[in-house]
């Protein structure tokens, strides 16, 4: 009887605490909010990019201009050159921005804008902004830089306090924003997958990630322009200057650090932006592989995803009848793939009625998130047995891909899908239960052949014998085919996974904790 009371008296003091820390947050956060702003207007030719690109999009009124760009190296170097280029404004929306060095880089470039009188908009989640507090501070005292933050936990220091203040408000704690958006003079703008970090550029030492970007031109960018915008202003988002101040002489210290990259031997390939500088630019002006249509439009989660609420505008109401409307074929690409129960049957059910369903995820040798494999594995029996084709990256490429630093490590972090070879989409999402209720995600949906076919190709690229295992099963259990110098092996657990790998996997399976990952 006494320990029922105790646990009773815990319970009540924590729902208490719980209580008065919301409440508290709400209260500030209403008060926090910053002044609201909208995009600067564009204009003919006031600045580059205008110049640059008007004679392209009055050749194509009311359509947009999407090109793929899934090299790592120049997608570093599409953001670098749409920073440098930018003459009004940038617009800049990301879950995770690393203090490494294409993160320092990017950072510089940013701010190099900023002192050339480009207006600076930074949104970042705050859940990876841990640390960060010092230099986001000081690029936020520039008059030309704000820097604003979703869903910012109050303690800034301190990792126990902060801790506390997540586990007293579960519910919105864990509720996160995940889309990616790199916009330049309202002109151009960046979606996909990749965050900002030297493991989405080819510039880490271990694994790199297999990414995914689209570069919009045309009437999509201003829908792009307009979910910052609704983020930007949201309840859900707080000016970094409330939530501390800057030492004085930030910035100046801050912008010599980051000039002082341009004397480090790994920054190298990345000051030079590429080995083909005038290919990106290229890309930037719309010559080369682009692809235009006027059935193109940028999808996101509402801000208000971060209540709970909005429901009617999230976007897997979106993105889920449009799988399931394939009549022939589905093509899925999640590094991170958790169907369901739901999303099982929808797959089977797809797959029974004749349409060849496919999905490339992560081996668990390959993924970073441990406990998403062991979410997931439990589902490829199941999908096997209902005809779905499984493949999942290997940790090693065959043709050694070696990144600038020599690292043949892979992980996909790529997200996308097409629709019998005529429907695509790139973006933020995985196919997991955080995806489709915690976090916000945004990405591109569009009907073009000639884009859907590149992603196709891709797909079929990374789905080879020498980059994926293709799974099978083999009486009832799970098998892996590997093809490894010119020979096929039949394995028979997680390839290059090690003993203790196998078991986390294992455990997460078991524990309830699907719907948070």
């Amino acid at each position: 009887m006494r320990l029922l009371l105790l646990v009773l008296a815990l319970a009540a003091v924590f729902t208490f605490a719980s209580f008065l820390a919301i409440w508290t947050y709400g209260r500030f956060a209403r008060r926090a909010r910053g002044a609201p702003a909208q995009a600067l207007p564009v204009a003919e030719d006031a600045t580059a990019l205008d110049r640059m690109l008007a004679p392209l999009l009055a050749a194509h009124p009311g359509e947009t201009g999407l090109t793929l760009v899934s090299d790592n190296v120049e997608a570093y170097a599409v953001r670098a050159l749409a920073a440098r280029e930018a003459g009004r404004s940038l617009d800049l929306q990301c879950y995770m921005w690393r203090d490494d060095v294409t993160g320092r880089l990017l950072a510089n470039e940013v701010a190099a804008a900023a002192q050339r009188g480009v207006r600076v908009r930074l949104l970042l989640d705050d859940m990876n902004a841990v640390g960060l507090d010092r230099t986001l501070l000081a690029l936020d005292a520039h008059p030309n830089f704000e820097v604003r933050l979703f869903n910012p936990s109050l303690v800034r220091e301190g990792g126990l306090r902060r801790g506390a203040e997540l586990m007293l408000r579960p519910f919105s704690a864990t509720r996160r924003m995940h889309n990616k958006a790199w916009i330049a003079d309202g002109r151009i703008a960046v979606l996909g997958g990749r965050n900002i970090g030297d493991a989405y550029f080819d510039a880490a030492e271990t694994s790199n990630f297999r990414d995914l970007d689209v570069l919009l031109h045309g009437t999509a960018v201003d829908q792009a322009v307009a979910v910052f915008d609704e983020f930007w202003n949201s309840a859900a988002v707080i000016p970094i200057r409330a939530l501390g101040r800057a030492r004085k002489y930030g910035l100046r210290n801050m912008l010599r650090r980051l000039a002082q990259l341009r004397g480090r031997t790994t920054a190298g390939p990345y000051l030079d932006r590429g080995p083909d500088e005038d290919a990106v630019r290229s890309i930037l002006a719309g010559k080369g592989a682009i692809h235009w249509t006027g059935q193109a439009r940028v999808l996101s989660d509402p801000p208000e995803k971060l209540t709970g609420a909005g429901t009617e505008r999230w976007l897997m109401r979106t993105v889920r009848p449009l799988l399931g409307s394939a009549s022939h074929e589905l093509q899925i690409v999640s590094p991170y793939f958790i169907p369901g129960e739901q999303g099982t049957a929808q797959l089977v059910a797809l797959a029974a009625s004749g349409v060849k369903v496919s999905v490339l995820t992560n081996s668990l040798a390959a993924t970073d998130v441990t406990a998403v494999h062991g979410a997931y594995a439990p589902a490829r029996r199941a999908l096997l047995e209902g005809g779905i084709a499984l493949f999942e990256l290997r940790p090693y490429d065959i043709r050694s891909r070696v990144s600038l630093f020599g690292s043949s490590g892979a992980s996909l972090h790529g997200k996308a899908f097409t629709v019998d070879g005529g429907l695509g989409f790139v973006g933020s999402m995985n196919m997991d239960p955080r995806s489709v209720s915690l976090n916000t995600e945004m990405g591109v949906l569009f009907q073009q052949p000639g884009l859907v076919a590149d992603l196709r190709r891709l797909f079929a690229e990374e789905t080879a014998p020498g980059r994926s295992y293709r799974l099978a099963l083999e009486d009832g259990r799970v098998v892996w085919h590997d093809q490894a110098a010119g020979a096929t092996r039949l394995l028979r657990s997680e390839p290059r996974a090690s003993l203790r790998r196998r078991l986390a996997a294992w455990i997460i399976g078991w524990l309830p904790l699907h719907s948070q990952l």
